[in-house]
């Protein structure tokens, strides 16, 4: 199993710097705040960010996200395209050094002294990483955040300020978004209290990376995935060992399997235990066709939920 490189490679970033100082210097274009009203230009690296910005900002920004759609997150790299994207930027929204590691060596690269960087890790509770089949340094921190509803709306509310900073003679309406965007998740937050609370099962067996520890320490569930942080990490067969006894001693009858991934592994399990599949999507990224839906975040969770309450048996079905 070959290890997911932790850096960006520097060739890389040293194409992006010449691109950006060709455009730069080349073409004579210089970044110019006027008080002319301008729309504001938000980049984003997940889905879960993009969906945060363009719910505050509404009609007033034009939000970017540098993740294509169906893309796996974990080992996306920008391009020099993406780096142009966000000098020219006002707003860069990243979710911090354990999951985007090359965003340092892009931010010290761009040329636009006006942009704004969010590391919308900040303010937030870290769990450490489960490191399985050294597929993350020793001491990383699970980068997953979203998934606590604490967590999302520290984000969202570091998103709002560094919006707001770029325009404030509209941070009454984006507070107000805010306020919004808070009450929405804070009714999930009371929609999986009450859920989980009436479910027969409380164990969660997962057949991809470790991505919902943070789900599952907020409600009290027991979270076993084949992998570990990274989806690149290979369990091995003594790892599927593992799963299949403990869904057989357990009596678990449903196996959940990773979104925009091969179920491959969780199928696996499922054919050695009779277990059915169901997904469970942890939010880094949508479809094609979820994004020209406009699928938002609390969409995904909830149906998330929907599909942990059949799959832990829960009375109350969403």
């Amino acid at each position: 199993m070959k290890r997911i490189s932790l850096l960006l490679p520097s060739l890389l970033v040293l194409i992006a710097i010449a691109l950006i100082i060709v455009l730069n210097l080349g073409e004579h274009r210089t970044i110019v705040r006027t008080n002319a009203p301008h729309r504001i230009r938000v980049t984003t690296t997940l889905f879960p960010l993009y969906d945060m910005a363009r719910q505050i900002a509404g009609d007033a920004a034009d939000v970017t996200l540098l993740l294509p759609p169906g893309v796996e997150p974990h080992t996306f790299e920008p391009k020099p395209s993406d780096v142009i994207a966000i000098n020219e930027g006002d707003v860069f929204v990243y979710t911090g050094a354990f999951m985007e590691p090359w965003a340092k060596d892009v931010v010290n690269s761009v040329s636009n002294p006006h942009l704004i960087v969010v590391d919308a890790s900040k303010g937030t509770t870290m769990i450490p990483a489960v490191i399985q089949n050294t597929d993350a340094p020793i001491g990383s921190l699970d980068p997953h955040i979203w998934l606590d509803f604490d967590n999302a709306k520290i984000m969202a509310k570091s998103i709002a300020n560094a919006i707001i900073a770029d325009d404030p003679s509209h941070a009454d309406a984006y507070r107000l978004r805010l306020a919004a965007y808070e009450q929405t998740l804070s009714d999930l937050d009371a929609e999986y209290r009450t859920t989980i609370a009436t479910c027969a099962s409380k164990e969660i067996i997962y057949g991809g990376h470790y991505a919902f520890g943070y789900l599952a320490k907020r409600y009290g569930l027991t979270y076993i995935a084949a992998q570990g942080v990274s989806p690149d990490a290979e369990p091995t067969a003594q790892d599927l060992a593992r799963l299949t006894d403990q869904i057989r001693k357990d009596k678990i009858t449903t196996i959940f399997y990773e979104e925009l991934t091969s179920p491959k592994v969780a199928q696996t399990i499922a054919n050695e235990t009779n277990a059915k599949l169901l997904p469970l999507n942890a939010a880094h990224n949508v479809s094609k066709d979820q994004m020209s839906r406009g699928t938002t975040f609390s969409d995904i969770l909830r149906e998330d939920l929907k599909n942990l309450s059949i799959g832990l048996q829960c009375q109350i079905s969403q």
